[in-house]
């Protein structure tokens, strides 16, 4: 966990009111006024500082005092500095790293099942076609059913996603074989 750092400085006190969240319209932000502030108070407390000690201009709440210290006392103001690190920007760095990670399994995956497919449409085109030219086919077949479950199992693709893509390549390969004539679905059998 990070740990915030704070700059604090230390101011000499005037006896006057001091509220850093209202203006002197009446409304800061959407807030009405409280109830027993007085319609003329003073920030000549906060028009001591200068812009070099708080940079960024935000006070913190506990700096709000209703009364003033006694005089000769030093008020101390202090500003937090922001978190060095932001979980926004940590989510993004992430993202981005899973966002290569998962490309390399997309592509891959993407890459063998259009050389099973662009394989599978030259067979169907293919008057001629021996029953053994579906061997190297479904080599190829299997280098796509690996990447698919490679891309299941480490999170790129939703288990389904790659059940339905192989499905997708045995329907086509089946498709092919009926169309030639080297399977022919069985009927099923009528039930009595």
């Amino acid at each position: 966990m990070a740990a915030v750092a704070a700059s604090c400085l230390g101011l000499p006190c005037k006896p006057q009111p001091f509220c850093s969240s209202l203006l002197s319209s009446g409304r800061s932000a959407g807030f009405p006024l409280r109830r027993h502030q007085p319609a003329n108070f003073s920030l000549s407390f906060a028009s001591n500082l200068s812009l070099t000690a708080f940079p960024s201009g935000g006070f913190l709440s506990a700096v709000e005092k209703r009364r003033a210290p006694p005089p000769g006392r030093l008020a101390i103001a202090c500003e937090a500095a922001p978190k060095k690190y932001d979980s926004a920007a940590k989510r993004a760095r992430q993202a981005e790293k899973r966002r290569i990670y998962n490309k390399a399994h997309k592509s891959e995956m993407k890459t063998r099942m259009k050389k099973v497919l662009e394989a599978l449409d030259g067979l169907r085109k293919k008057n001629d076609a021996q029953s053994e030219e579906i061997l190297p086919i479904e080599k190829l077949i299997a280098e796509a059913y690996s990447a698919i479950d490679r891309a299941v199992k480490v999170g790129t693709l939703h288990r389904n996603t790659g059940a339905r893509r192989k499905s997708r390549l045995a329907r086509r390969k089946k498709a092919v074989e009926i169309h030639h004539g080297w399977y022919v679905p069985v009927a099923p059998a009528a039930s009595a």
